[in-house]
């Protein structure tokens, strides 16, 4: 599933640098994630790196609206990264 982003965002913008998927942006208040873009990191990490970078305990969480298997998550990862390998371990 994609990940999303909480109100208590405090728009310190350490987790737009960490996206290789460019998923997050500056919105109006706070940093939002482009669910057709987010692949939790499969294909890039081991795990999702904007919950392990941001400041804030529970901002960055997994969006309960939003499953996907990790065979989808790679799958949009290959769309987003064509020609590219994934990492290995990272899905």
């Amino acid at each position: 599933m994609a990940y999303k982003i909480t109100d208590e965002c405090i728009s310190c913008g350490a987790c737009e640098a960490e996206c290789k998927n460019e998923a997050i942006s500056e919105g109006e208040t706070i940093y939002v994630i482009n669910p057709d873009k987010c692949t939790e990191c499969v294909g890039i990490a081991a795990s999702s790196r904007c919950a392990e970078v941001c400041p804030i305990d529970n901002c960055c969480i997994p969006d309960p609206d939003r499953k996907e298997t990790k065979k989808q998550l790679l799958e949009k990862w290959r769309k987003l990264h064509p020609g590219e390998e994934p990492v290995p371990g990272t899905y």
